[in-house]
């Protein structure tokens, strides 16, 4: 059995603004082997970045806030971590890397600058040992001419090539985990494919676990393990990657599977998209959060929370009408409202 890495029990983290509470994450539990890739999909405003933020606690100071839960790094608890030891921690241990490249590096200083002043700051070695450890990491992610691109300033590169730039950063230390928040998102389909092959490549050369955020489905079956998916700060189901995509069981996990364009549709045939909009993160949690936009809502949906139920070994599922006594058909009893 592989030995857990990191384990996320009853997470919530709010943000306080003038207009109220924002759950933004609320109650979310998980956990990621050794050597394991964990991917977390939803849409935009369902809690997948501010999990991950939490787990690095890269919050907003004057307005996010882990209110409840455990975060236990190797069983390190790493809300109860010093400040000294956070930054210690980041970098050397988890390693992020952030869905803009071009924002994710200083405009101002070169390259090679920036590689070595954060070689030093996680390991004790010189300058010099620290310039040709980011050379090698930058020829380790098909970086060509990386003596030149040490003297190169972000402006003067591609958007793959600061990603590449950006991952080097993230492996020079060899962390145990990587937070990949949509690493892809603004890079082009082939470059997307070479730094998805990049990653899957140094991870298993690594054996190195990462938790990837996106919101591509494709590049989920290419590169997870597990998938957990997420709807306005709650976990909605989760299981293994092979067993979500052949057995979905929550709607909203159909509704994200059926979105996605395939080769084999008609080429007039309009996009399939989830009705409605995502519920006001400051007045959930009363009741289903997706039953406003659910075809198979009934007013039990409408009074109570679905507890997260194993209704099946591994397989995970919020759902007041898939909870292992009860099974929803898919397309069964469909119902249309507003």
């Amino acid at each position: 059995m592989s030995e857990t890495l990191l384990r996320v029990s009853g997470l919530k983290t709010y943000f306080y603004t003038a207009s109220g509470v924002a759950k933004a994450v609320d109650g979310v539990s998980f956990s990621l082997d050794r050597g394991e890739v964990l991917g977390i999909v939803g849409e935009s405003g369902s809690g997948k970045s501010v999990t991950s933020n939490s787990i690095i606690r890269l919050l907003p100071p004057q307005t996010g806030r882990i209110v409840a839960g455990e975060i236990l790094f190797e069983d390190r608890d790493i809300l109860k971590m010093s400040h000294k030891e956070l930054l210690e921690f980041r970098g050397k241990e988890i390693a992020t890397i952030f869905q803009d490249p071009m924002t994710s590096l200083d405009p101002v200083f070169k390259i090679g600058k920036q590689m070595v002043e954060m070689i030093c700051a996680h390991q004790k070695v010189s300058k010099a040992e620290a310039r040709q450890m980011a050379v090698d990491a930058l020829n380790r992610v098909g970086i060509p001419e990386p003596e030149k691109r040490m003297e190169s300033y972000p402006y003067e590169l591609s958007g793959g090539m600061c990603q590449r730039v950006i991952i080097a950063m993230a492996v020079c230390c060899k962390p145990k985990f990587i937070l990949a928040d949509e690493p892809t998102t603004a890079l082009d389909v082939t470059v997307q494919a070479q730094v998805l092959d990049l990653l899957k490549d140094l991870q298993k050369e690594m054996n190195t676990s990462i938790l990837l955020i996106t919101h591509n489905l494709g590049v989920v079956w290419e590169m997870c393990d597990k998938v957990m998916v997420m709807y306005a700060g709650n976990t909605v189901e989760s299981a293994d990657t092979k067993t979500l995509y052949s057995n979905p069981l929550h709607p909203y996990t159909w509704g994200l599977l059926d979105s996605i364009p395939r080769l084999s549709d008609k080429a007039k045939e309009d996009l399939r998209a989830i009705p409605g909009t995502p519920p006001d993160l400051r007045l959930t949690g009363q009741c289903c959060n997706f039953y406003n936009r659910c075809p198979y809502m009934t007013e039990e949906c409408r009074a109570s929370v679905p507890p997260l139920v194993e209704v099946e070994p591994g397989h995970f599922v919020a759902c007041h009408r898939q909870n292992g006594e009860k099974k929803l058909v898919r397309g069964e009893g469909v119902t249309n409202h507003e």
